[in-house]
């Protein structure tokens, strides 16, 4: 009940105390309410009058009537009429936010569905035919309502192209759905109807003809007939307009030939309209594109021709056209000359200067007067100011004297016009040359020299003062006697960020205060988030004591050794000392001493040992004895929830039983891993064992790499690749059985996996689902996919001994390893695992334990130091696997992928300080970071699990007992909760599912995620102002890449550097591109200087790969340059790999040249959000949230420093630091993304200025606050 409710009831309230008291003497106001209540139930005067004397009540007849008609006047109406609740919260949620909750498409139905309208439309089919006929009509009647121009333009590609364009916009005109069905049509791709259009409109127009040549009068009829009751909403002017124009039409073109001339003629206009209809790209808001579309189909009436038809008359000028007209007034600098041709009155201004070519015109009056007819050309026009020349026009033959100025005029048009092509159309290079040129143009202007200021200054008084000409300055032009306007470039612009919210998120976007994140950690004040930050805390003092001792040792070395070598022949020995201690070593210094230790030196060999053979290996596993049982529980349930240990088969067994009971032959088996690396080695496993060449029968499919082949039977492949074969088919009609491997780690695609594949086995009862996890939360897998029974493969487990600790550790890495040494020095035999966060962490733990086992000396038993990280190379990881030297005990420093991805024998105690690195989406910045938070209670029984896989065990938890029970979660956070979901996001509305409150996710994602994600795709021009998948969006879907990365690769091909960015994308998939040997860290930073770009890192990576591709690709130059080799590589397949996809979608792949400002351009358009500014205290501050930044050491412009740069990622080190950053214009920001950015006003503060602390000057010698001037006032005093 909002507040004027209340105040209605309590009046009704009041009112009947008031009644009872005059009749009855009683004032009670229980008993009003009750009367009320009785009344709302019973709205009739006899029900209420009984239900009253059932309660005992004796009122009069006429006292009752009165109290049921005051109830029944002053009852509140909205009370009655109560709206029906929402059911559940999702449709609570979806009356706040209906941004989220956009009906899904219905492109995407079901078959049977769609085989319903199919029966439909051959029933309707006669109804179609006339409504063809009578759009056919509609289409020749003159445009009423449209504000584009016509432009004399022949279609440039061949006919069959033109007549493709015809049939989407004529069904569109036909088309009379609601709304809401327009606007999802409108959100798919163009290319979408089918042939039926074309014969259906071909069959309509020669019925038309037929009818035509019949009979004038009739036709003339049923024109008027028609246009009237098409029409009959517009005034009286425009239908008789109509009319008269339908009539002429009818009349003229009797002939069948020029009825085809005409027809073609049309189809040509609207292919070059469609051709030059902008995709909603950047500058052109998707409103007005709609807005264009809608009109289409109307414009298609227009015809422009050059003699052989009527001239249409168009609605406003077209720059560079040549029109006649009669001059209307005449004013000192110039005259007014009104337009004809055109349907409404235009008066534009031909200035003095643009009177007449030669000679200077002094008086006006000279050349023109008042109602002289004279041809002019339009030069600009902006609202109702129309520029015009005469001097370029033949007065007597109307020939235009100067076309290419057509060119320079129509720039800027043209400009955004080849910004946002048809990316489908071939280049025409005219084009090309014509934006080549201005492009270069601009980019030389840029290289100009400056002029200080007080030069200006200098400058200006000189000419005033007569000293110096005009003419011996250094920017004068000697073509055109001018000096270049002053530009104000050098102004400091302020650039902000757009307040308005996408229309379709309705108040709740950017402003986003009443939603929170998921908590990931459950006790933000607990003992362990405190030993989170501490530790954060210590890496960044390791980090920075290394750095000082690193600049220590180069402050040692002696300062002539520094200098290039002078001496023509210097001692041998004197020079391998000065590189050694300069550390560009001629000589090869090793790696640290605890690497070579874990390396074991050359004798160490790699691989798991067994004297198994692979037949034999595989009866050993668990999962063996319950071969038949499983096929049984696949071949009798639709859906198998597997749960099984890590090691006992389930992965490489599973898909060879089922191949062998014959699934493979209704189609192929899926089975997707979280990770890449594990795709790849299962598949080569499953091969060996299956006998056949990896690619041939087993395959696997990762990102940028597919090793399959037509034979492939079992196909192993990441979730996300999966997730991308259901973009092309949603029911996976090739598949006959589905595995999802690990779905106990709940990746964000697993999860949007779930939702698909419930979705497709109800569509496909033959669809086999098996869902596999290694953790005991099944129930809740079983519960979600239509209770599916649960199949448990027994896992060989012993009894753990979990202890805690009796206080909170503050430094978990210290405290892991006095643990780890303790039990090796006191505990019985048996290998130790001990889980840590990430790659830093665990080189630090080694080196630490390394050396206090070296200080221990020798007579201590030797410890085996193990690192495991997915950095490592794959020989390096599997000597864990190996058991260790009698006498000697092993560590293995993991991350959590030794939870549940590998299974290491011999481990009898388990190390778990209860951390874990997550991917967390941080809202400010708008991105992803890792964050070191608590294990789950889930997490935390499956490291217990570890230890007791070969014996009884013991697990070692690094914390309280309290903390485990009341700090961490019962289960993880799934990733879906907790990342950024613009990819997902714009992968559903791919698959045409808007709605994404009511998507059946296993946890929904937060409303805020979801909506960050929306505002993301709507900034980069992916989604429109209604929340619909864009032209553009729906291209960017087809690239495996980030929806940044993937704008900036389309938008490239409209800024014709596609060749470049290509390069770029496939270098910035790829990580870690230069190495910095320890003992060569100068050597390589001075290669790498070679590489440098002064515009940026993103050009830094180009200039490297070209370099590369200089060279042939060799090996031999990536060492000697300390670039690495398998990087190169890798960015070589990815680049073959969406070379691939942009040929497939036929975008141009056009090299910039020289021109580096398209490229910086194309970023700009991509990561546009990660713009930063000088700050002028410290470092750069970001645009989104005025956090502050840093250049990171490694890029190009570290010692530059520019006023504006755009940065590819942060890195939180030391500080925050801004990596791959490139130098930017500011204005390309509201260029590029006018509906995020916009220019500050100049009369106003800026966020940006506010933020700005001043420093005051002061005398240093007093005190830091004297300069105030309330200081100054009271020492006055």
């Amino acid at each position: 009940m909002d507040e004027v409710e209340k105040l209605e009831h309590l009046s009704l309230v009041s009112k009947i105390c008031t009644e009872l008291e005059n009749h009855l003497g009683l004032n009670d106001k229980d008993l009003a309410e009750f009367i009320i209540d009785l009344a709302e139930k019973n709205d009739t005067l006899d029900t209420f009058k009984k239900v009253l004397t059932e309660n005992g009540a004796e009122f009069s007849d006429s006292f009752i009537a009165n109290l049921l008609r005051i109830i029944q006047h002053m009852k509140p109406k909205h009370q009655r009429e109560s709206s029906p609740q929402p059911h559940n919260e999702k449709d609570r949620l979806a009356e706040k936010f209906p941004g989220l909750a956009i009906p899904n498409d219905p492109k995407f139905q079901s078959h049977d569905a769609q085989k319903k309208k199919k029966e439909k439309k051959k029933s309707s089919a006669e109804d179609d035919i006339v409504n063809v006929a009578m759009a056919e009509l509609e289409a020749l009647a003159p445009s009423q309502i449209s504000s584009s121009k016509v432009k004399q333009e022949p279609c440039s590609s061949s006919s069959s192209e033109c007549e493709n364009s015809v049939p989407h916009d004529s069904e569109n005109t036909m088309r009379k759905s609601p709304v809401r069905e327009k606007r999802r049509q409108r959100s798919h791709s163009h290319d979408r109807e089918g042939n039926s259009g074309v014969k259906r409109e071909k069959r309509s127009r020669s019925r038309e003809k037929r009818r035509k040549s019949r009979s004038r009068s009739r036709d003339k009829a049923r024109d008027r007939r028609r246009s009237r009751s098409r029409d009959h909403d517009r005034d009286g002017e425009r239908r008789s307009r109509s009319r008269e124009r339908n009539r002429d039409r009818s009349r003229r073109n009797r002939s069948r030939n020029r009825e085809r001339d005409r027809s073609q003629e049309r189809r040509n206009i609207s292919n070059s309209k469609n051709r030059r209809g902008r995709p909603r790209d950047r500058s052109s808001s998707p409103s007005d594109d709609r807005r264009k579309h809608r009109s289409r189909s109307r414009e298609r009436g227009k015809k422009t021709g050059d003699g052989a038809g009527e001239q249409l008359v168009a609605t406003e000028p077209e720059i560079g056209k040549i029109y006649a007209g009669k001059v209307a007034n005449i004013v000192p600098f110039g005259c007014f000359v009104q337009l004809e041709g055109l349907r409404r009155r235009w008066e534009g201004l031909v200035h003095i200067s643009q009177l007449r070519r030669e000679g200077r015109v002094t008086n006006v009056s000279d050349v023109v007067a008042r109602g002289h007819k004279v041809k002019v050309k339009v030069l600009s026009f902006t609202g109702q100011k129309v520029s015009l020349s005469m001097k370029d026009v033949n007065q007597d033959t109307g020939e235009d004297l100067n076309p290419t100025s057509n060119n320079l005029l129509l720039g800027k048009d043209r400009d955004e016009e080849q910004a946002h092509r048809n990316p489908d159309r071939p280049t025409s290079l005219l084009d090309l040359r014509g934006s080549l040129a201005e492009e270069d143009e601009t980019h030389s202007r840029k290289r100009v020299h400056r002029i200080s200021s007080p030069e200006k200054w200098e400058i200006k008084q000189m000419l005033s003062a007569a000293c110096i000409d005009k003419s011996e300055l250094p920017d004068f032009d000697d073509e055109t006697g001018l000096l270049p306007k002053e530009e104000d470039e050098e102004e400091d612009i302020e650039i902000e960020m757009v307040e308005d919210e996408p229309p379709f998120l309705q108040g709740h976007g950017r402003m986003l205060h009443d939603l929170s994140p998921v908590r990931i950690v459950k006790n933000p004040d607990g003992s362990l988030a405190q030993a989170a930050m501490m530790q954060n805390a210590l890496a960044k003092e390791r980090r920075e004591l290394k750095m000082l001792q690193r600049e220590q040792e180069m402050d040692s070395i002696p300062t002539g050794l520094n200098k290039n070598w002078i001496d023509p022949l210097p001692e041998a020995d004197g020079r391998t000392l000065a590189a050694n201690m300069r550390g560009i070593g001629l000589t090869n210094q090793d790696l640290p001493e605890w690497k070579k230790h874990v390396i074991g030196g050359k004798k160490s060999s790699f691989g798991r040992k067994t004297d198994m053979t692979l037949l034999e290996q595989r009866q050993s596993l668990p999962i063996y004895k319950l071969k038949d049982e499983l096929t049984k529980a696949v071949t009798d349930n639709q859906i198998l929830i597997v749960i099984g240990e890590t090691g006992s088969g389930k992965t490489t067994q599973i898909t060879q039983y089922l191949a062998e009971a014959g699934f493979t032959s209704r189609g192929k088996i899926g089975c997707t891993q979280p990770r890449r690396v594990a795709a790849m080695s299962v598949a080569k496993r499953v091969a060996e064992e299956f006998g056949c060449r990896l690619g041939q029968e087993v395959g696997y499919t990762i990102r940028f790499e597919d090793c399959t082949s037509p034979e492939t039977v079992i196909k192993y492949m990441t979730d996300g690749m999966l997730l991308r074969e259901c973009l092309v088919d949603l029911d996976l009609k090739y598949y006959s059985v589905i595995m999802l491997d690990e779905a106990h780690e709940r990746t964000i695609h697993t999860d949007v996996l779930f939702g698909l594949l419930k979705q497709a086995v109800r569509k496909r009862p033959e669809l086999k689902l098996i869902v596999t996890s290694a953790t005991l939360d099944a129930v809740k897998f079983s519960q979600y996919f239509f209770e599916a029974p649960i199949f448990t493969i027994p896992g060989r487990t012993f009894p753990v001994e979990v202890l805690y600790t009796k206080e909170p550790e503050t430094d978990y890495l210290d405290a892991s390893l006095i643990t780890v040494m303790q039990i090796h020095l006191r505990e019985p035999p048996g290998d130790i695992l001990l889980f840590l966060t990430g790659q830093e962490e665990i080189d630090t733990a080694c080196e630490i334990l390394y050396e206090r086992m070296k200080s221990l000396g020798p007579d201590v038993p030797e410890l085996i130091i193990l690192p495991v990280y997915s950095a490592l190379p794959s020989e390096m990881q599997t000597r864990i696997f190996e058991p260790a030297p009698p006498g000697s005990r092993k560590v293995v420093i993991a991350t959590n992928i030794a939870e549940t991805s590998l299974t290491i024998d011999g481990i009898y105690y388990v190390v778990d300080p209860g951390f874990v690195k997550q991917k967390v989406y941080n809202s400010k910045t708008g991105m992803d970071s890792l964050v070191v938070t608590p294990i789950s209670q889930a997490q935390a029984k499956q490291r217990a699990g570890r230890a007791g896989r070969t014996g009884p065990g013991k697990c070692y938890r690094l914390y309280t007992e309290r903390a485990y029970r009341d700090e961490m979660l019962p289960t993880p956070v799934p990733e879906i909760q907790r990342t950024n979901l613009a990819t997902t996001v714009l992968q559903l509305k791919t698959m045409g599912i808007n709605d994404l409150l009511h998507f059946d996710f296993m946890d929904a994602p937060p409303v805020e995620s979801l909506i960050m994600a929306l505002e993301q795709l709507h900034s980069l021009s992916a989604l429109d102002n209604e929340g619909l998948l864009t032209r553009l969006g729906r291209r960017m879907a087809e690239f495996p890449l980030e929806p940044n990365l993937s704008k900036m690769l389309i938008m490239s091909v409209h800024l014709n550097c596609s060749d470049e960015v290509l390069t770029i994308v496939s270098m910035l998939s790829v990580q870690n591109v230069f190495y910095r040997p320890k003992d060569k860290q100068a050597l390589a930073d001075q290669k790498k200087a070679k590489f440098n770009q002064p515009e940026g890192d993103h050009l830094t990576l180009l200039s490297v790969y070209n370099s590369w591709k200089n060279n042939k690709f060799s090996n031999a130059w990536c060492y000697e340059n300390f670039v690495q080799i398998r990087t190169l590589k890798r960015a070589q397949d990815v680049r073959k790999q969406l070379l691939g996809i942009m040929d497939r979608h036929k975008l141009d792949v056009v090299s910039a040249g020289k021109n580096t400002v398209r490229v910086q351009k194309t970023v700009c358009s991509g990561f546009f959000r990660n713009a930063a500014k000088k700050d002028p205290q410290e470092g750069y501050r970001t645009l989104v949230d005025s956090q502050v930044v840093y250049i990171h050491p490694s890029s190009a412009l570290f010692n530059r420093q520019p006023e504006w740069v755009i940065y590819h990622e942060l890195v939180q080190t030391t500080k925050e630091y801004m990596r791959e950053v490139t130098t930017i214009d500011p204005k390309w920001l509201v260029e590029f993304a006018p509906a995020f950015f916009k220019f500050s006003d100049p009369t106003k503060l800026s966020k940006f200025k506010k933020n700005q602390r001043l420093e005051p000057l002061y005398n240093k010698y007093e005190e830091p606050n004297a300069w105030r001037i309330s200081r100054v006032r009271r020492r006055r005093n």
